[in-house]
């Protein structure tokens, strides 16, 4: 069962229960109102900021600060799904924040150099693992994170999105969620997502690089989810007419990521 609410929600909690709270949904740049894709995922302690498009470091400090994240996941390099690293950096090293150690970072090749190359303004390459513990993701990489007695386990996948990219299956105490990233429809996505209880979805449009939300849908359909989130809606799309559309191809419950919704799985 997924429940949901536009409230901000309570973070990890002591029930330890799987939680994907929005931080933000839009592409390809924010809204007045919705910041680029960004989530925070949480389960028996554990803190997940998964992917940092524009605008989502500004509502994850609703929940967590920077120095109380155990980890950072990124799907691609594209800024919708990465740009607000760029603060996060400044705000690790140069701010009220005081880390322990570098907050783990896990995204796709070369994203420690792409960091390096946008921060750095002089001879000196700017200290990017400084901040950030760095991990470069590749098919089917695992990892736990958390110290709670109740791990958040995170698999990759890669995708295809004409450029490294990945999704992600994160489980807690035998539930699951699936979020795509941006992709075509295809194969891996499919297998990562198989009988998950909730899939997270991008729905941008007629793109052959991404789902649009009748393909969302059928996504969701051959993979079994239990429930189907669409996200990364396409401005030519209201997010009503994106669910409309993806519950033509999906029997079972369908609805948007609202900026500030928390769904608990």
């Amino acid at each position: 069962m997924v429940e949901s609410s536009s409230a901000p929600g309570p973070g990890p909690g002591p029930d330890g229960a799987l939680r994907l709270t929005v931080l933000g949904s839009a592409t390809p740049y924010p809204s007045a109102d919705n910041p680029c894709s960004g989530y925070l995922v949480t389960a028996g302690g554990a803190r997940v900021w998964v992917d940092a498009g524009t605008g989502t470091l500004g509502p994850l400090q609703r929940y967590v600060r920077l120095d109380g994240l155990d980890a950072i996941w990124i799907s691609h390099l594209h800024a919708d799904h990465c740009a607000d690293l760029l603060t996060a950096y400044y705000g690790a090293l140069y701010a009220d924040v005081r880390l322990t150690a570098p907050i783990p970072l896990y995204g796709p090749p070369g994203i420690a150099d792409r960091l390096a190359d946008f921060l750095t303004n002089s001879a000196r390459r700017s200290p990017v693992e400084s901040a950030f513990a760095v991990t470069e993701l590749s098919d089917g990489h695992r990892v736990a994170v958390g110290s709670g007695a109740l791990p958040l386990t995170l698999t990759s996948r890669a995708v295809e999105h004409g450029m490294p990219a990945f999704a992600l299956r994160a489980e807690a105490g035998g539930r699951s969620l699936v979020y795509s990233g941006d992709t075509a429809p295809c194969a891996a996505l499919t297998e990562l997502a198989a009988d998950c209880d909730l899939l997270l979805c991008e729905a941008e449009g007629d793109d052959p690089a991404h789902h649009t939300a009748e393909q969302a849908g059928a996504t969701a359909a051959a993979a079994r989810a239990g429930r189907l989130v669409v996200t990364h809606v396409g401005r030519a799309l209201t997010p009503a007419e994106a669910v409309a559309r993806a519950a033509s191809r999906f029997a079972g419950p369908v609805g948007h990521a609202d900026p500030g919704a928390v769904l608990t799985v």
